[in-house]
């Protein structure tokens, strides 16, 4: 296929929202990137596209964060995450993922109205954090849509908003889970022939605008106060989960 002026109008900047979000606003809307890319190119080549350039945002932005993570958190999300890719490799070529959107989704969209609740006073206070099982399960479900739609965020980040962390402790878990996610989707993808040399081509091309998104990204991180970073974060999550439900439904 032909890469033209349109594709590398809607790539640039898309690569660099996905750079900026995974590296400034944990990850819940770096999936929009393969989703807009889609709107030119097939959209196993538009997966294909984004993975290498998703692991390069994440390779650049482990060093800010590097030993800031919640070690307790991402191990049980990681590991949850390799059973869910797993699952996604032997459905890959029959399984509907619109299903996955939809109940990523909702579940998105739900926790934001929880959050918006509890924050006024209208629910009580949650007494403790979500348990190790949530945390595996919610590493499953990031695991399985992550490999299907590079749409692991939203429950990476329902399950680490709900467990009470610092900006940086939330920020940095969310970039070691993901580099973990994506190495684990590299030899699959190749395997099942997602890369091309093409795609290959149109990374290199691209690489220095997902380093520009990381490096915003991570400033962003830093420049915005912890209230502020949430209330984004609590936006972007509701566009997340807004546009997995109409992609699933449409």
């Amino acid at each position: 296929m032909e890469f033209d002026l349109t594709f590398f109008a809607l790539a640039i900047p898309a690569v660099m929202f996905a750079g900026i979000s995974k590296a400034g606003f944990g990850s819940g809307a770096a999936f929009a990137a393969a989703s807009i890319l889609a709107l030119v190119v097939e959209p196993a080549l538009a997966l294909g596209i984004m993975l290498p350039l998703l692991m390069l945002i994440d390779v650049s932005s482990l060093k800010p964060y590097w030993g800031k993570w919640s070690g307790r958190d991402a191990k049980r999300l990681i590991l949850g995450s390799i059973p869910g890719v797993g699952l996604a490799i032997w459905l890959y070529q029959i399984a509907d993922a619109d299903v996955f959107r939809l109940l990523i989704g909702g579940i998105s969209l739900a926790f934001v109205a929880y959050e918006i609740a509890r924050k006024r006073g209208l629910l009580p206070k949650r007494e403790a954090p979500f348990s190790s099982p949530v945390g595996l399960f919610a590493g499953v479900t990031a695991g399985f849509t992550s490999f299907v739609s590079h749409a692991g965020g939203p429950p990476v980040a329902v399950y680490l908003l709900s467990q009470g962390l610092q900006k940086t402790t939330y920020q940095a878990t969310t970039v070691l889970v993901f580099w973990a996610i994506n190495g684990f989707k590299a030899l699959p993808y190749a395997i099942l022939g997602v890369f091309t040399w093409q795609t290959l081509l149109i990374d290199l091309l691209l690489a220095p605008f997902a380093i520009l998104g990381a490096w915003l990204g991570v400033r962003a991180h830093f420049w915005i106060p912890e209230k502020a970073f949430f209330t984004v974060t609590y936006i972007l999550l509701t566009i997340t989960g807004t546009k997995l439900i109409w992609d699933a439904l449409s």
